[in-house]
């Protein structure tokens, strides 16, 4: 069953993006779209399986360790301004009024502040793709987003663990930290040390494939690292792509890895969010999802917006990084996963966020090509 699964959506992926890009859209919207249709809401041909859901994490976890790897390490460096602007501007908008959503919905503090922190979430996992389709995955507002999403994760995280440990749950907040701090501590190290040491010997045994299977090991130990200590793991797998840019290794990777990813594990991953896609009484929280999708997307897009600008940005690249911030994606869904186990979610405002994150999801690729278009546009005039 899972073998004619994967044949059904790699064939509809690939369809549905080319038919995407005809239509001036990023390919990666089509395969959301597609997803939807295959998935139990309309077609049912394809279903929610446990492998199928390993098979759509690897393909996120690939999609960043490929921005990592095409990450330029001094363009970065030059954008952690922007980068911090964005991520805070990004997270208190969508807090404070998503925390008086909450209120309005008679939710108690804690509550309403989870709701803040839920909606303050970021996966930069689809725009990356957008941003790699326009090109632009190099440019200062590629960066800014990047690094961005980096300080996102860490926040909103070290925010939840407090928000748990006040609301009474088994949480060890200084333990949270120092989890994060060593990680962060040890990728940058071992990144700077270790890595190339170790792609150095392995591509020397006398196997065939050493140098791809070596950056693959680096990708899915930092991975894996990065969720053990809390940390989303396209966090790590992001790293271990940025810590091996800067090897002689480099470009073979890049080649090969697309080459693997793009075949079979991204498409599978795209294909996937809209497959998980429930829109059981949907009609009944009808209102509330329009709602809480437009509080979703204007906030993001709003605060973003803002700390890009008050970095330097010009209004159309503000506005475009801000876009690309908006998919609340596979975090979100996470962390809306730990608010329904700890009933700080209910099971009804569980599904309506579900629907909203996938919303955000859907709506990220064409605001990103409206408004970086608009940006190019703009810079040719000038």
């Amino acid at each position: 069953m899972l073998i004619l699964q994967l044949a059904i959506i790699l064939v509809t992926a690939k369809i549905a993006g080319s038919l995407s890009v005809r239509l001036g859209q990023p390919s990666v919207l089509g395969q959301l779209l597609i997803g939807i249709v295959l998935g139990p809401s309309v077609l049912g041909l394809v279903t929610e399986t446990e492998t199928l859901a390993e098979f759509s994490q690897i393909g996120v976890i690939l999609l960043m360790f490929i921005a990592g790897l095409e990450t330029d390490i001094d363009d970065f460096k030059q954008n952690g301004k922007a980068s911090t602007y964005v991520g805070l501007g990004g997270i208190a908008v969508p807090l404070v009024l998503g925390y008086f959503a909450g209120k309005m919905l008679n939710l108690p503090d804690t509550q309403s502040w989870f709701m803040g922190l839920l909606l303050s979430a970021t996966s930069v996992s689809i725009s990356v793709q957008a941003l790699k389709e326009m090109n632009q995955l190099n440019s200062p507002e590629g960066n800014s987003i990047l690094g961005a999403a980096v300080i996102d994760d860490v926040v909103v995280i070290i925010a939840l663990a407090f928000l748990m440990s006040f609301a009474g749950g088994d949480v060890n907040l200084t333990m949270v930290i120092v989890k994060k701090v060593l990680f962060f501590a040890g990728a940058i190290l071992i990144g700077w040390k270790l890595v190339p040491w170790f792609l150095n010997k392995f591509s020397s045994l006398r196997v065939t494939e050493t140098v791809i299977s070596s950056a693959l090991i680096v990708c899915f130990v930092y991975a894996y690292l990065a969720e053990y200590t809390g940390v989303a793991a396209i966090i790590g797998s992001y790293i271990a792509g940025v810590a091996i840019s800067v090897t002689k290794f480099k470009h073979e990777v890049v080649e090969k890895v697309e080459t693997i990813s793009y075949s079979i594990f991204v498409p599978v991953f795209f294909t996937s969010i809209g497959v998980t896609a429930q829109f059981g009484g949907i009609a009944e929280h009808f209102g509330l999802i329009v709602l809480l999708s437009i509080l979703a997307i204007l906030t993001k897009l709003i605060g973003a917006s803002i700390g890009a600008k008050l970095a330097g940005f010009q209004w159309n690249s503000s506005l475009a990084i801000g876009a690309a911030m908006v998919s609340r994606g596979e975090v979100a869904l996470i962390i809306a996963g730990i608010g329904l186990e700890t009933k700080l979610l209910s099971q009804d405002l569980f599904a309506v966020i579900v629907v909203v994150i996938l919303i955000t999801t859907i709506v990220t690729p064409p605001m990103m090509k409206c408004f970086f278009k608009s940006d190019m546009q703009v810079q040719d005039l000038a």
